[in-house]
């Protein structure tokens, strides 16, 4: 299972960045897919997920209302459109599947494979 991020970069506040994340070797028909970030001296947080059985997203309460998850099934890719950037949200971005998504967040012990990490740094 490969897992490929990308779409990083740097943004001025109140800007807005999408993040893709390509998978190969296991389908998001039936795999759950997470978001996670890890910012400069902080643990990994969980970001959002995704559902394989019906789509349905969970999100932090740190980006509820900002950040909005999607996939497209026929690519295999998941996204993460990025609003309303805050300097807070400056972190390395990792996707990773399968996991834990129906009550809300997974932790980063429960997934298993990862991708490289996309860097995003929201900075004037």
């Amino acid at each position: 299972v490969q897992l490929q991020a990308s779409g990083g970069g740097l943004v001025q506040p109140g800007g807005s960045l999408k993040l893709s994340c390509v998978v190969s070797g296991l389908s998001l028909d039936y795999s759950t897919i997470q978001w996670f970030r890890q910012a400069p001296g902080k643990e990994l947080e969980g970001v959002s997920c995704v559902r394989s059985t019906d789509g349905q997203t969970n999100y932090a309460d740190s980006v509820k209302g900002r950040f909005t998850m999607s996939r497209d099934l026929t690519k295999n890719t998941v996204y993460l459109q990025m609003d309303s950037l805050k300097p807070e949200d400056t972190a390395v971005y990792y996707c990773a599947t399968p996991g834990p998504c129906d009550h809300g967040l997974g932790y980063d012990d429960e997934y298993e494979n990862w991708g490289q990490g996309t860097q995003v740094t929201v900075s004037s």
